[in-house]
């Protein structure tokens, strides 16, 4: 099992950059693959990115693909989500997450480990 914790989230304005790490603590934190999602208000929660631990393959949401960029440290027990050229449609409530098994997903439903997430807002 894994416990996770995010932070890194903020104020930022349009154009503008943000970093968010997902501090994990617990073993065998090299074997999970992960996630990121977000929730808008009002709005369902959304897959944003993965990346599988076997191998390091990344997929994204198209509306965040060539922008975003998930990585993750494991000799640091934590992955990043680097966000570039934000966007006022950005602002949500972000979450990483971790499952087992060595390939990502998209569906929120396969994971089993949930950070409490951290606020990003982006402003014009």
């Amino acid at each position: 099992q894994v416990q996770l914790v995010e932070s890194g989230g903020g104020l930022v304005q349009t154009g503008g950059s943000l970093r968010l790490s997902c501090e994990a603590s617990g073993r065998s934190f090299s074997r999970y693959s992960m996630g990121w999602f977000r929730q808008a208000p009002g709005k369902e929660r959304e897959f944003v990115a993965t990346i599988d631990s076997y191998d390091g393959s990344q997929y994204y949401a198209d509306s965040v693909q060539g922008r975003f960029t998930i990585s993750r440290d494991n000799a640091k027990n934590t992955g990043y989500l680097q966000m570039n050229s934000l966007k006022p449609e950005d602002t949500a409530v972000y979450y990483c997450a971790a499952k087992s098994g060595g390939f990502g997903s998209v569906r929120q439903y396969d994971y089993g480990y949930w950070g409490q997430g951290t606020q990003v807002t982006v402003s014009s």
